[in-house]
């Protein structure tokens, strides 16, 4: 005996749109001739980003891309979570994400080609943290080093705005050490 099931799946479905927000893992201070943009993780951040990865896993997202700033530290960042995700995916990195502000990370986020369901922008403090409080009702006094935000939406990426999204989850390593 054959049993077929048939799942079927509205329009709206179909075009949902996940934004996955990952502040880049904890960073080295050591070596204080580095200058910022080149400050590579440290071991705490290299541990981090594979719980917080793996913690991803489970919500079964499938990332089209991730773009991340060009930063050491973030770049580095989004290797080791596509890394430990095994996805395949292609990292981008791009000059103006670096410690750029939540408005210039949203005009950027306006502009990625609809092409692309689920992508992830890989940046800095503060400009990170104050665009998910706009991005949705869910405010976030903080995303911490390595913490990890996901949004969803209906519309084409040039139409995110303020509160144009819904909020999907929020994560962090420390959530995970207690």
């Amino acid at each position: 005996m054959v049993i077929i099931i048939t799942v079927s799946i509205t329009k709206k479905e179909r075009s949902m749109k996940k934004l996955i927000l990952l502040r880049h893992a904890k960073s080295s201070w050591k070596d204080l001739s580095i200058n910022d943009f080149d400050r590579p993780l440290n071991k705490r951040g290299k541990r981090d980003i594979p719980i917080i990865a793996k913690k991803f896993l489970s919500r079964n997202i499938k990332l089209d891309i991730i773009i991340s700033s060009s930063a050491k530290r973030t770049l580095d960042t989004a290797k080791i979570f596509a890394e430990t995700i095994e996805s395949g995916t292609n990292i981008l990195q791009k000059d103006e994400l670096y410690e750029a502000s939540s408005h210039k990370i949203l005009k950027f986020i306006n502009q990625i080609d609809n092409i692309y369901n689920n992508v992830m922008i890989v940046c800095h403090n503060p400009g990170i943290t104050n665009l998910a409080n706009c991005l949705s009702d869910f405010l976030i006094d903080n995303i911490p080093t390595a913490g990890i935000v996901g949004f969803t939406f209906d519309n084409n990426w040039d139409a995110i705005k303020e509160n144009s999204c819904s909020f999907l989850f929020f994560d962090y390593p420390k959530k995970h050490f207690r």
